[in-house]
C-alpha cells in the first residue's frame, strides 16, 4: 500500500490534493477517476447504521438497520467481548449496506446527567468508557470497516455546542476528558477520528493544533486521519495546519479554492497538505479492500443479538423482598404507553430506521395473566386516568410500569432542563405503589434520573435505558428470570441535580462554560465530598449473590516497571447462575498533588454457576498508580503506599490490600529561584543542600518558646526571602545563594 499511496501522491494535482480534503457529498468523499481513486462512504453510528439511501443529500430516509442497544445501556454490561461481538454485528450491516466507514463510538464524558446526548456516550469513568469503546471498535474493525472516535474533545453538552468554549485545566483534560480517548485509540485504532463543534481552552477543536497534531499525533502517535463534525470547520487552511484532514460534509468548492491559494500564495506549505492527503490515502485504500454491498442483511440473526445484548445492559437498581423474578402464575396489571410503544433510542443523527421493532406487551401477555391500560399519555396530572389505573392495580397482584422519558427530553441538539420525570409518570407511580400492590418501574432513558419522590414506594426498579429495537424481549427476560441481571450502572446516580459539583458550571455563561470542579465528576466528586447518593458507580443487583475472597497481590513491593498481579476468588453463594463485574479501584496514600480517593483502573465480568467459584486474575500497570502533573507535563507515579481495593460498585468494597510502589516515575527537579522553603524539602537533592542553611539560620532559635516549627512556619516562604532573614550573616546574598543551590542540583 506505500508504494500505491507514494504512485498516486506524486500524480495528484494541487486542485486534486486540496478536493480530496472536502467531502464530495453529505456522506462521501471525492473520487478521482482518472486515477482510479474510487470515494469511500460514511455513515451515522454508533449504534446502529443510518446508512442514507441518498448519499448526495444531507438529510434523507436511510436504510433500514439494526437498532441496538445505546452506548448509555452498553457500558452497563460492562462486557467487552459483547461490545466486540455488537461491532462485528454492526460492521456486517455496514458492509451489506455499502458503507466503509461508521461515524462512532461516542467517547465523550458524562460531566452532568443533563446533557441531552448522554445516551450516546459510555461513562462518567474514562477507563470503562475508553475499554468499552475500544471493544466496539475492534469489533468493527475486524471486518474491514473503519470507525470514527467522537468527539474529540470535551463535548459535554448540547447548549451552544457549535461555539462553546470549555476552559479546563490540563490536569483536568488529561485524566478525565482525554484518558478515555487514549485507551480506545491506542487499544483499538479506529481509522478516523471526529473533532468536535466547541472550542477547547479558546480555539475550536477543528483547529486546534494541540488537541489534533500535539496530543494524537505526537504524544499518542496516532496515524489515521481526523475529520470534522458536519460543519465543525471556521478556517478550512487554519484546520489543516492545526492536523484535521478531511471536512465534512462536502461538496465545497470555495473551501477547495481557499487551500489551493493559500499553497499558492506560500501561506500553506504543499508539504502540509501532501501529508494530510497520504493520511486520506491510506484509509481510503484500506477501505477499498473490503467488498461493500455483496451480503444481506442478517435481519433476524442481529435482532436476536440485540436482544442478547440488552439483556445484559438492563440494571436491577431495586429488588424489595425478592418480588422479581416473576413466576408466571401473577395476575400483571401493565400500565403506560412505553409497553405498547417503545422509547429505544434517542433523537438525532444516531437515529436509526430500525428493521423491526418489539414492543413489551405481546412478550408479557406470553408469560401470564396480563391486563393493560396507558395511564401516562399527558404531560401534566390527569387524575382521571390515574384513577383508572389504581383501579386495575387494585385487582392485580403485581403492577408492572414501563415509564419512558418523552422522546423530546433527550437528543442531541439540546440539554435536559432537570432530571425529573413528567408531573403525570410521578403522579402514577405513587399512586399505583400506594395501593399495596406490589409494584415494578420499568424505565426507559439515557441518563440518570431524579428518583426521590417514589423510590422509597415501589418494590423493584430496572433501569432499562434506550435498550435498542429488541429491548422490549430482554426486559421481559429480565421480569420473569430467563435472564438473571447482571448490569451495573456506569454513571453515578444522584440523589438530586443539586448534588453534582458540575452544575455550579453547567452549561456556562454566554459562550464559555468552566470546568471548576476539575478532577471531580461522577464518583470522584460524591467521594470527595462525602454526598450521599441514590446509587453509586458500579452498582447492580442480581438473583443470585456472589462472595468475594482470598485476595492476592504478585508483590507487595515493586517498582514502576512491573506490573502489578492482583488476584481472587468469586464465588456464585446463590441458587441461579449469574454473572458479577468484579471492580477494581486504587487508593494512593499520599501524593504531592491532590488526588480522587480511589479510581477505577481494572474490571472483569465473570459467569458462575450456582456455588461456582473462579480464581479471577487482573492485571495494573504503571498507569494504574500514576497521575498527571502539570509541571512536568506527563503522567508520574510517586514511591509510597497504595491500597487495592476490590469490590462489586465503587461504594461497596469487599477486599483489600496495601502494596508499596518502591520506585516512583524519574524525574528532574523543578526547583527554581523562586521556590518555596517547603519545595526545597520535598525535593531528596534540595533538601539535603538546604538543611545546613536552615541550621545556621534558626541556630538561636528555641522552637519552643515561640510553640512553633521553624520549617513548617516558614515553608510557604521562597527560600531566598527566609535567607535574607539572616542575610548579616551570610557571605554572600541570598540571590547569589540559591543559584549557587540550583546548579548544583542541575549537575
Amino acid at each position: 500500500m506505500t508504494d500505491r499511496i507514494s504512485e498516486l501522491l506524486s500524480q495528484l494535482t494541487l486542485e486534486e490534493k486540496a478536493a480530496l480534503c472536502t467531502g464530495a457529498s453529505p456522506w462521501r468523499t471525492v473520487a478521482v477517476d482518472r486515477l482510479g481513486l474510487a470515494s469511500i462512504i460514511v455513515a451515522d453510528g454508533p449504534h446502529g447504521l443510518r446508512r442514507s439511501r441518498d448519499v448526495e443529500s444531507l438529510i434523507t430516509e436511510s436504510h433500514p438497520a439494526t437498532c441496538f442497544p445505546v452506548a448509555a445501556a452498553l457500558s452497563a454490561s460492562w462486557n467487552v467481548e459483547l461490545a466486540y461481538e455488537m461491532g462485528q454485528a454492526l460492521a456486517d450491516e455496514a458492509i451489506a449496506l455499502h458503507t466503509d466507514i461508521i461515524l462512532g463510538p461516542g467517547m465523550n464524558i458524562k460531566r452532568s446527567p443533563l446533557c441531552g446526548r448522554n445516551f450516546e456516550y459510555f461513562s462518567e469513568d474514562p477507563l470503562l468508557a475508553g475499554e468499552m469503546a475500544a471493544a466496539l471498535i475492534n469489533g468493527i474493525q475486524s471486518k474491514g470497516v473503519g470507525t470514527s472516535l467522537k468527539h474529540f474533545a470535551v463535548n459535554n453538552q448540547e447548549t451552544r455546542r457549535f461555539s462553546v468554549n470549555a476552559v479546563v485545566d490540563e490536569r483536568t483534560l488529561y485524566e478525565i476528558y482525554l484518558a478515555g480517548f487514549e485507551i480506545a485509540i491506542k487499544k483499538g485504532n479506529p481509522w478516523t477520528i471526529m473533532c468536535a463543534y466547541n472550542r477547547v481552552n479558546g480555539d475550536f477543536c477543528a483547529e486546534n493544533a494541540y488537541l489534533l497534531t500535539h496530543v494524537l499525533r505526537e504524544r499518542w502517535g496516532y496515524e489515521g486521519f481526523v475529520m470534522s463534525d458536519w460543519g465543525a470547520v471556521h478556517d478550512r487552511v487554519r484546520s489543516v495546519m492545526a492536523g484535521l484532514e478531511l471536512e465534512m460534509p462536502g461538496p465545497s468548492p470555495h473551501r477547495t479554492q481557499a487551500l489551493i491559494e493559500a499553497v499558492q500564495k506560500g501561506e500553506l506549505d504543499e508539504s502540509v497538505l501532501n501529508v494530510a492527503v497520504e493520511r486520506l490515502l491510506k484509509i481510503i485504500l484500506k477501505a477499498q479492500e473490503t467488498p461493500k454491498g455483496n451480503q444481506p442483511l442478517n435481519v433476524e440473526g442481529n435482532h436476536a443479538l440485540a436482544r442478547r445484548v440488552a439483556s445484559e445492559c438492563i440494571v436491577l437498581l431495586k429488588n424489595k423482598d425478592d418480588l422479581l423474578p416473576l413466576k408466571g402464575t401473577e395476575h400483571v396489571a401493565v400500565i403506560g404507553q412505553a409497553a405498547t410503544t417503545p422509547v429505544y433510542q434517542g433523537g438525532g443523527s444516531s437515529h436509526i430506521n430500525s428493521t423491526v421493532v418489539d414492543a413489551a406487551l405481546p412478550f408479557l401477555q406470553q408469560e401470564g395473566e396480563v391486563q393493560y391500560i396507558v395511564g401516562d399519555a399527558s404531560v401534566e396530572v390527569d387524575s382521571v386516568a390515574i384513577a383508572e389505573c389504581v383501579q386495575i392495580a387494585e385487582s392485580a397482584d403485581v403492577a408492572v410500569l414501563f415509564i419512558a422519558l418523552p422522546a423530546s427530553i433527550e437528543s442531541e441538539g439540546y440539554d435536559r432542563p432537570h432530571l425529573s420525570l413528567t408531573p403525570q409518570q410521578v403522579a402514577l407511580i405513587q399512586a399505583v405503589a400506594r395501593t399495596h400492590t406490589r409494584t415494578v418501574v420499568v424505565l426507559n432513558n439515557g441518563s440518570a434520573l431524579d428518583m426521590r419522590e417514589w423510590i422509597d414506594e415501589v418494590d423493584a426498579v430496572l433501569e432499562a435505558w434506550l435498550p435498542g429495537q429488541a429491548g422490549a424481549g430482554a426486559i421481559s427476560d429480565i421480569l420473569y428470570g430467563k435472564v438473571n441481571p447482571s448490569a451495573k450502572v456506569g454513571e453515578t446516580f444522584p440523589l438530586k441535580l443539586q448534588d453534582i459539583p458540575a452544575q455550579l458550571n453547567f452549561p456556562g455563561e454566554g459562550n464559555e462554560v468552566r470546568y471548576g470542579e476539575g478532577l471531580y465528576v461522577g464518583y470522584r466528586a460524591f467521594e470527595a465530598m462525602g454526598q450521599a447518593v441514590l446509587f453509586p458507580f458500579g452498582f447492580g443487583l442480581s438473583y443470585t449473590q456472589f462472595a468475594y475472597s482470598d485476595l492476592q497481590v504478585s508483590a507487595t513491593a515493586f517498582g514502576i516497571a512491573d506490573a502489578l498481579e492482583v488476584s481472587l476468588n468469586v464465588t456464585n453463594v446463590g441458587a441461579v447462575a449469574g454473572q458479577e463485574v468484579v471492580q477494581v479501584y486504587v487508593h494512593d496514600v499520599a501524593s504531592k498533588l491532590k488526588r480522587p480517593y480511589k479510581e477505577l483502573k481494572a474490571f472483569t465480568k465473570v459467569s458462575l454457576a450456582p456455588q461456582e467459584t473462579k480464581h479471577v486474575t487482573l492485571t495494573l500497570n504503571d498507569r494504574a498508580f500514576s497521575y498527571y502533573h502539570p509541571a512536568y507535563g506527563q503522567w508520574i507515579a510517586e514511591a509510597g503506599a497504595f491500597d487495592i481495593l476490590v469490590g462489586s460498585s465503587s461504594a461497596d468494597i469487599h477486599l483489600s490490600q496495601q502494596v508499596e510502589l518502591t520506585q516512583g516515575t524519574r524525574l528532574p527537579s523543578l526547583l527554581n529561584e523562586d521556590s518555596l522553603l517547603s519545595e526545597w524539602m520535598e525535593d531528596p537533592q534540595g533538601a539535603a543542600l538546604v538543611q545546613p542553611l536552615l541550621d545556621s539560620t534558626f541556630k538561636d532559635v528555641n522552637e519552643d518558646d515561640l510553640g512553633v516549627n521553624m520549617v513548617d512556619f516558614f515553608k510557604d516562604l521562597p527560600l531566598k526571602t527566609l535567607l535574607g532573614f539572616n542575610g548579616a550573616s551570610l557571605e554572600q546574598s541570598p540571590d547569589v545563594i540559591v543559584r549557587d543551590l540550583l546548579s548544583k542540583i542541575t549537575a
